[in-house]
């Protein structure tokens, strides 16, 4: 499961026409919606304002729109980008404002299409990845070898509490989860106790 990294526009002039992708995350269709009216009211003086969006963990939300451009040529480039990218939770829109020069058809789908593609290398994109909140909880005389070597294992606590002992709150990928809790136990000779929370998810960018 994949999104952008963050939201944001990228512009590209191409045969003096010019075309600005502006892309965001949302999760349900009225958050896209909401969005898109602002976006066309923003931009009300624009040719035209394309758009695409993908929703859903698996992405089976997908909708398009030429908005007056020729049919095929705006909307459905514009999310096969997204769609390629393998990207979700995500909405492109597409200004253009026309320079005078026509593109005709392949012209249109190349130009839409390398308007999201150019956006979405700008922003970056990153990667879902599922983890298990697991709370830790250790007497103090163990707590500083446990905390060093956590964070040796590349593991950051969200949140560490002491009191009568000490308790570290820790992400732990949903695949890594029996290897994790047998690496504490093995570190800690035994004497450490584990609860299970949450599942939720970290972001990981994605360099390829």
């Amino acid at each position: 499961m994949r999104m952008i990294r963050r939201a944001g526009s990228h512009g590209l002039v191409i045969r003096k026409s010019r075309f600005v992708c502006t892309l965001a995350r949302v999760r349900t269709e009225a958050e896209v919606a909401e969005f898109l009216s602002g976006h066309r009211r923003a931009h009300r003086d624009a040719s035209h304002n394309c758009t695409a969006y993908v929703l859903g963990e698996r992405g089976e939300i997908t909708r398009s729109s030429d908005d007056g451009e020729p049919a095929g040529t705006a909307g459905i480039p514009m999310l096969e980008v997204l769609v390629r990218r393998g990207l979700t939770d995500t909405v492109a829109v597409v200004t253009r404002y026309f320079g005078g020069v026509k593109l005709g058809t392949g012209g249109l789908v190349r130009a839409y299409g390398e308007a999201v593609a150019a956006a979405v290398d700008a922003v970056g994109v990153v990667e879902l990845c599922p983890v298990v909140t697991v709370t830790v909880r250790v007497e103090h005389a163990l707590a500083g070898r446990f905390l060093g070597d956590l964070h040796g294992r590349g593991h950051q606590p969200g949140e560490v509490r002491y009191g009568v002992g000490v308790e570290a709150e820790v992400a732990v990928p949903v695949e890594d989860l029996d290897g994790f809790e047998a690496w504490v136990a093995g570190v800690t000779a035994g004497r450490a106790s584990m609860e299970r929370g949450a599942t939720g998810y970290v972001e990981i960018p994605v360099t390829d």
